[in-house]
C-alpha cells in the first residue's frame, strides 16, 4: 500500500470518489427525465413511482449485507464486481424498450449500488490509517456523495436539452470503466482474516426489516393508504426485533452490535439520522419552492442550488483540516450550530420574496452539516476494527438512507398539513393534493380565479416550509445539546477498536 498519504493513496481516493459521485447522482438525476420516459414507454403513475423508488429501496435493503460481504470476500473485489454490474445495468436502463425492463434495470442498479457504497468508504479506512488524513479523505468522500446528489437535477437538465432520456444513465459507463481499469492498480485489497460464512437468515431478516419500513415511510410521504404504510412499518419493526435477537446469539453476526455498546457511537448514529432527516426533507421542500413558488425552471432551480453544493464542499473539506487546532467534538457541535442558524434564516422565507432568502438559509445549513457529517462519519468508520470496517460503513450509510426517508415522510407530512390548512375551505378539492396540482388546476381556470388560487397555494406552501424550518431549528437545538453533553466536552473518540472485537 505504500507510505500513508503517498500520491498513490490520494489517487486511489480519486478513483473511489468517481463511483461515489455517480451513486448519489443516480438518485436525483432521474426526476427530470421521468415525464419524457413515461411518455415514451407508456408508464402508469404506479410504474413511475417504482422507477424512482426501486433504486433507493434495494440500496437501503442491501447495504448492511453487502458491507459484510465485502469484509468476507474482499472489498476491492466486491467494488469491481459492483462496477461491472452497475455499468451493464446502466446500459440496459438507457435502452430499455419497456417500462418493465427499466424497472428491473433500476433494481439491478440498486444491487450494484449497495456493493459500491460501503466498499468505497471501507477502503478509505484501509488506505488512510492516520486519523487526520482519514478524516480529510472521508471529508472528500462526503463531498463526492453530497455533491452528486446536488448536481443531479442540473446534469439531468443539461442532458435532456440535447439528448434522449436514456442519456442520464449512460454517464455511468465511462466512470465504471475508469474504476475497473485503475482500481486493481491503485486500491488495496482487504478481507477479514477469519471470514466466516454469511448467515442467510440474517440477510433475509435485514431485508424484511429495512425494505418494508422504507416502503411504509414513503407511502406516508406520498399520502398513500394509511393502513398500507402502517402495516409495512409494523412488519419492518417486527423483523428488526427478530434480527437483533438473532445477532446477539451468533458468534459471527451480520451486524456487530458491540459497536453500539459505546455511547459516543450511539450518539453520532442518532445525530446522523436526525440531521439526514432534516436536510433530506427540507431539500425537497426548498426545491419545490424554487420551481412552484419562485417560478423557476428545473434548470434554473438547479443553478440556484449550486451555492449550497459549494458551501457543503467547503464545510466538508475544512472541518478535517481544522482538527489540527480544534477538538473533534467542538467542530461537530459548531457544524450543527451553523446548520441551526441556516434553518433559522429559512424561517424568514416569504411567498413573494423570491429565492434569495431560502437559498441563503439552506446554503448556511449545508455549510454546517457538511463538516459535521464528515466528522461523525469518520467516528463511525474509525470506531470499528479493521475487519469490520465494511459493516460500520454500511451502518453509517443505512442510517443516512433511513434518515432521508424519514425526513421526506415526516417533514413532508408537516408541510402538507400546513399547506392544506392554508388553502382554506374554498379551494378546489384537487388542489389539496399538492402545490403542483394546484398550479395545474389554475391553468384551467379563468384569469381572476387562477391568480387567486396561485397566490393562495404559494402562500400556503411557503407557510409549510416556514413551519418545517421552525421544527428543524428546534430539533437541531436538541441535537446540539445532546452532542455537546456527549462529545463536545471531550475528544469524541469511541472505545478503541480492539475493545470492540467480537468474542470468539
Amino acid at each position: 500500500m505504500g507510505t500513508n498519504g503517498s500520491v498513490r493513496n490520494w489517487l486511489g481516493l480519486v478513483v473511489l470518489g468517481l463511483p461515489t459521485v455517480l451513486l448519489s447522482l443516480d438518485m436525483s438525476v432521474l426526476y427530470l427525465a421521468l415525464p419524457r420516459l413515461s411518455a415514451d414507454l407508456g408508464a402508469s403513475q404506479t410504474e413511475q413511482l417504482w422507477v424512482t423508488d426501486i433504486y433507493g429501496f434495494v440500496i437501503a435493503g442491501l447495504l448492511i449485507t453487502m458491507g459484510n460481504v465485502g469484509d468476507r470476500i474482499g472489498r476491492r473485489r466486491l467494488l469491481l464486481i459492483g462496477a461491472v454490474v452497475f455499468g451493464i445495468a446502466s446500459l440496459v436502463a438507457a435502452f430499455a424498450p419497456t417500462i418493465e425492463v427499466l424497472i428491473a434495470a433500476r433494481a439491478l442498479l440498486g444491487v450494484a449500488g449497495a456493493t459500491v457504497a460501503p466498499s468505497t468508504l471501507a477502503l478509505i479506512s484501509n488506505i488512510f490509517t492516520d486519523d487526520r488524513q482519514r478524516a480529510i479523505a472521508i471529508g472528500a468522500w462526503m463531498c463526492c456523495f453530497m455533491g452528486g446528489n446536488a448536481v443531479g437535477p442540473l446534469v439531468g437538465g443539461l442532458l435532456l436539452e440535447h439528448f434522449w432520456w436514456g442519456s442520464v444513465f449512460l454517464i455511468a459507463v465511462p466512470v465504471m470503466i475508469i474504476l475497473l481499469v485503475a482500481g486493481p492498480f491503485l486500491l488495496p485489497e482487504y478481507r477479514a482474516p477469519e471470514a466466516s460464512r454469511l448467515d442467510v437468515p440474517s440477510v433475509l431478516l435485514s431485508l424484511a426489516a429495512i425494505l418494508p419500513f422504507v416502503y411504509g415511510v414513503k407511502e406516508f410521504a406520498r399520502g398513500g393508504p394509511v393502513w398500507i404504510g402502517l402495516a409495512a412499518v409494523i412488519i419492518g419493526v417486527g423483523s428488526a426485533v427478530i434480527f437483533v435477537r438473532r445477532q446477539r446469539r451468533l458468534t459471527a453476526p451480520l451486524l456487530q452490535l458491540r459497536l453500539f455498546a459505546d455511547a459516543t457511537f450511539r450518539t453520532v448514529i442518532v445525530t446522523m439520522i436526525v440531521t439526514a432527516a432534516l436536510m433530506g426533507g427540507t431539500f425537497l421542500l426548498v426545491s419545490l419552492y424554487l420551481q412552484s413558488v419562485a417560478g423557476l425552471t428545473p434548470l434554473q432551480a438547479g443553478v440556484w442550488l449550486l451555492p449550497q453544493m459549494v458551501a457543503m464542499i467547503i464545510g466538508t473539506l475544512a472541518a478535517p483540516v481544522l482538527l489540527r487546532w480544534v477538538r473533534r467534538g467542538v467542530l461537530i457541535c459548531a457544524g450543527i450550530g451553523i446548520t441551526m442558524i441556516g434553518f433559522a434564516v429559512l424561517i424568514a422565507t416569504t411567498a413573494t420574496g423570491g429565492p434569495l432568502v431560502p437559498v441563503i438559509g439552506f446554503t448556511i445549513a449545508c455549510a454546517g452539516i457538511g463538516g459535521a457529517t464528515a466528522l461523525v462519519t469518520d467516528i463511525v468508520v474509525g470506531s470499528a476494527p479493521a475487519d469490520q470496517a465494511g459493516s460500520a460503513s454500511a451502518i453509517s450509510e443505512t442510517g443516512g438512507e433511513l434518515g432521508i426517508g424519514l425526513g421526506i415522510a415526516l417533514l413532508g407530512s408537516i408541510g402538507t398539513l400546513v399547506y392544506r390548512a392554508g388553502l382554506g375551505a374554498g379551494a378546489p378539492a384537487d388542489a389539496t393534493s399538492g402545490i403542483s396540482r394546484a398550479l395545474a388546476l389554475a391553468a384551467e381556470l379563468p384569469a381572476g380565479q387562477a391568480e387567486a388560487l396561485i397566490a393562495t397555494a404559494r402562500a400556503a406552501f411557503t407557510q409549510g416550509l416556514v413551519v418545517v424550518a421552525m421544527v428543524g431549528t428546534v430539533a437541531l437545538a436538541a441535537v446540539l445539546v445532546a452532542c455537546w453533553l456527549r462529545i463536545g466536552r471531550r475528544s469524541a473518540v469511541p472505545a478503541e477498536a480492539s475493545e470492540l472485537q467480537p468474542t470468539s
